[in-house]
C-alpha cells in the first residue's frame, strides 16, 4: 500500500491519514482562535477638542488723541483696575486748543461785563425817558449777545479739557495688561494699539465641531430646543498646553446661529472661572466634553485592526470568520471601543490573534475565559 506525503502549513487546517482497509478517512483540525459574545453595558466616552482662550473681555487700548508717549505707567502683565491710568500722551495740539478755549473765555467774559455795565447804565435814563427804548433795547440785546458768545465759549473749554483729559489713557475694565510694542517718545495716534487689557475673571474657550458632531453632541442632550439643550450640558474639562489638567470645571453656554461654511463647523463656547488668573488670554489647551451612554456595545481595541483607515474585525459565524466594518468610538482609557455599527449583541467576535487570520477561514472558536 502507497502513502501520500503531504506538506502541512501552520495555520491551515492539519489533514491527517487514517487507513481501514481499502478505506481513506479525512480528519480536519481546525485552529483555535479566542472569542468573546458582545453584549451591552454603560459606558462613559470622552471627546477631545482643540481650544483657543480669551478673557471675558480683551479690549485694545488706543490712544483718542495724536501725540507722542510722554509716560507708560505699567508693565506687560501688570494687573490693573477701571479708571486706572496706563499711559500719559503729549499732545501739542491739545494743550494749545485747551489756552485757547481758556482766553476765549476770558475775552467773552470781559465783553459780557463791559454790555453789562452799558445796559445798567442806560436803563435809568431809559426808564425816565432821556434816552429812547431803541437804544436801550440795543445795549440790551449786545449783552445778550455776549453772554451767548460767553456760553459758547465755556463750551469750547469744556471741549478742550477734556481733550486734555484723553492725553491719559486709562484702563476701562478690571484685568492683566498685555504686551506694550510702544516706549516712551513713540509718536501714536487713534490707529495705533497701545496695549490690550484683559478681563480674566472668567475665561471664554472656543472649539468647533464639525456637522455630524454637533448634530450627534446636540442630540443626545435633553430640551425641546438648542437653549434648553445647552444648559443640560455636563461639566467640561480642560488640558492645559502642558498635559496638566486645570482644576476648575467649565460649562458649555453658546453655539454659533449658522456653520462655518470654509470649514463645515460650528464653533462653541465654554465659559471657565479663573480666580487665580492662571488662565491668560491668548493660549490654548484642549476641551474635554463626557458622554454618558446606555447599553452600547463595548468591545476592547485588540478585537480589531485597521485597513486603509477603517476598522475592522472578524465575527464568527459557524466555523468560519467573517471580515467586518464596523464604526467605533473611542473611550478614556485608550483600551476600548463603543461599537456604533456594523455589530449587534450575541454576535461572536476574535479578540486575539487577528494579524494571523484571514476572511472566510474555518477556524474553532473557543470563547475566553
Amino acid at each position: 500500500m502507497k502513502f501520500k506525503r503531504l506538506s502541512l502549513g501552520t495555520i491551515l487546517p492539519t489533514l491527517l491519514l487514517i487507513s481501514c482497509g481499502n478505506k481513506q478517512e479525512q480528519v480536519v483540525q481546525l485552529p483555535e482562535v479566542s472569542t468573546m459574545t458582545v453584549k451591552t453595558q454603560n459606558a462613559e466616552l470622552e471627546s477631545v477638542f482643540p481650544v483657543e482662550i480669551y478673557g471675558q473681555e480683551d479690549i485694545e487700548i488706543r490712544p483718542r488723541i495724536d501725540g507722542f508717549i510722554k509716560e507708560i505707567n505699567v508693565t506687560e502683565g501688570s494687573v490693573v483696575r477701571k479708571g486706572q491710568s496706563l499711559f500719559r500722551i503729549d499732545s501739542p495740539q491739545a494743550d494749545q486748543s485747551l489756552r485757547t478755549a481758556e482766553a476765549a473765555v476770558a475775552s467773552a467774559e470781559a465783553n459780557c461785563a463791559t454790555a453789562k455795565l452799558n445796559v445798567d447804565r442806560i436803563q435809568p435814563l431809559a426808564d425816565q425817558g432821556i434816552v429812547s427804548k431803541v437804544q436801550y433795547d440795543t445795549y440790551k440785546n449786545t449783552y445778550e449777545s455776549a453772554l451767548a458768545s460767553l456760553n459758547q465759549a465755556k463750551a469750547q473749554r469744556e471741549n478742550a479739557k477734556a481733550t486734555m483729559s484723553w492725553t491719559y489713557v486709562q484702563s476701562p475694565v478690571d484685568g492683566v495688561v498685555g504686551s506694550i510694542p510702544y516706549r516712551l517718545g513713540s509718536l501714536v495716534s487713534s490707529s495705533n494699539i497701545l496695549t490690550t487689557v484683559s478681563n480674566t475673571g472668567k475665561v471664554y474657550v472656543y472649539f468647533s465641531m464639525n456637522e455630524t458632531e454637533s448634530l450627534n453632541f446636540l442630540n443626545m442632550l435633553p430640551g425641546k430646543n438648542q437653549a434648553e439643550k445647552l444648559k443640560n450640558t455636563p461639566d467640561v474639562t480642560l488640558k492645559l498646553k502642558d498635559g496638566s489638567t486645570y482644576e476648575e470645571k467649565g460649562r458649555i453656554e453658546s453655539l454659533t446661529g449658522q456653520m462655518n461654511i470654509s470649514t463645515g463647523s460650528a464653533q462653541f463656547r465654554a465659559t471657565f472661572p479663573n480666580p487665580a488668573g492662571k488662565l491668560r488670554s491668548g493660549t490654548s489647551g484642549r476641551i474635554s466634553i463626557p458622554r454618558k451612554m446606555d447599553s452600547v456595545l463595548v468591545i476592547p481595541q485588540q478585537a480589531t485592526f485597521q485597513q486603509q483607515d477603517k476598522v475592522l474585525t472578524f465575527k464568527v459565524q459557524g466555523d468560519s470568520l467573517i471580515q467586518t466594518h464596523i464604526e467605533v468610538l473611542s473611550t478614556p482609557d485608550g483600551k476600548s471601543f463603543v461599537v456604533t455599527e456594523g455589530l449587534h449583541a450575541g454576535d461572536k467576535i476574535v479578540t486575539k490573534g487577528l494579524t494571523s487570520l484571514k476572511n472566510k477561514q474555518k477556524v474553532k472558536a473557543v470563547d475566553d475565559k
